[in-house]
């Protein structure tokens, strides 16, 4: 086998790519490029790529990293601020560094591609240790793969790379019938708290549309990206992606963008930007024009619960951090990175914390736990 690196998506055929991707949106040939087609990544935006691709002897692609050579942490959502600060006050750099991962996207999936029904074990061996060399190349601090499978994280652990953990909160499709079957687990008080949720969009006059990226026209786009953007504007940043990033991804991959649109009357209030994976619902994006007694639950919760509980999608990914998804049924999940640093000293501290920051997400999860809306007798 022998590794190359690739730094556009549109050298490598997308049949090759996605034959490793898996049933995920954001592995997709079609996503990554639209990043790179759009300007979302590339130069002056801290995401230069530097994919990873692993071929045989017969020129077959067998493997593959999605990779990128960093210039800052924005967008990875796996926070390092801390470890970079302190290699600035001891006097070394921290950037660049690599990070193999999805950017903006903080879902789990793989990370070390490898062709179905091959070996896997000299793969992951054959693109660790290529990134890895190429780590050394670029003189980077670190290398970092973001949000892998717990079993992918594991098999890096015995090429020097630590394990980081980390809680998002996630929904779990039990087999539910309608929405009703789904509240029925709650107990009596988050039932009627969720209910009354509900019924305050629908009394303010609010109505959802529901619609595939093929369903967008460009002067629909043109109304929903000022409420996407206006989650970031309020945080004084400019939005990750653009218009031309999600008119490309609602042409090429038109059954996996899903955009959940709040109407008051004629006129789109507030907006969701999903994807759909085989068997995974991913929220990702959410704004509004407006403020709605509860519209955010609804549009961006209630709503994809509804559409999972339909299409009998079995888990729902609503994005990172947030407790107050809690109690419309979201419950704590492990998610987990991998970093490796090339300066043993600073190798061992990142250990160490990462033991002690381990415990203290087992702690935090099993207090969450105390919270679920669910009565206890349910799963």
């Amino acid at each position: 086998m022998k590794a190359s690196i690739v730094e556009r998506m549109d050298a490598i055929a997308p049949g090759e790519w996605n034959a490793l991707a898996g049933d995920g949106p954001f592995l997709r040939h079609e996503f990554l490029a639209a990043l790179e087609h759009s300007g979302t990544v590339g130069p002056d935006t801290g995401w230069q790529p530097r994919h990873l691709v692993l071929r045989d002897d017969a020129g077959v692609l067998v493997g593959a990293m999605p990779l990128y050579r960093k210039t800052d942490s924005w967008g990875e959502f796996v926070f390092d601020f801390a470890w970079a600060d302190a290699y600035r006050r001891a006097g070394l750099r921290y950037f660049p560094k690599l990070v193999a991962a999805v950017p903006y996207t903080p879902a789990t999936g793989p990370r070390l591609l490898s062709r179905p029904g091959a070996p896997r074990a000299p793969v992951v061996a054959a693109l660790a240790d290529a990134a890895l060399e190429l780590a050394r190349e670029e003189r980077a601090s670190s290398l970092h793969v973001l949000f892998p499978a717990l079993a992918e994280a594991q098999e890096l652990e015995p090429r020097g790379f630590l394990r980081r953990k980390d809680c998002q909160f996630h929904w779990q499709n039990r087999g539910y019938g309608c929405f009703d079957d789904f509240l029925a687990g709650f107990t009596a008080e988050k039932r009627k708290k969720a209910k009354r949720e509900r019924r305050r969009v629908a009394e303010a006059g609010i109505t959802f549309r529901f619609l595939q990226g093929g369903d967008i026209d460009a002067g629909l786009w043109q109304e929903i990206m000022p409420l996407y953007g206006s989650s970031f504007w309020r945080r004084g940043r400019e939005p990750y992606l653009n218009e031309a990033f999600f008119r490309e991804v609602g042409r090429t991959m038109p059954e996996q963008l899903l955009v959940v649109l709040a109407m008051h009357g004629a006129t789109p209030v507030a907006v969701a930007i999903l994807f759909r994976g085989a068997q995974v619902l991913y929220g990702r994006y959410w704004g509004s024009a407006g403020d709605y007694h509860s519209l955010h639950f609804e549009t961006c919760y209630y709503q994809g619960i509804d559409y999972c509980i339909a299409n009998g999608i079995t888990t729902f990914e609503p994005g990172t951090q947030g407790e107050h998804k809690v109690a419309r049924g979201f419950v704590p999940t492990e998610v987990w990175s991998a970093h490796w640093l090339s300066d043993p000293r600073f190798a061992s501290a990142i250990d160490q914390y990462l033991e002690r920051e381990r415990e203290h997400v087992d702690q935090y999860m099993d207090g969450v736990r105390d919270h679920v809306p669910y009565r206890r007798e349910e799963p």
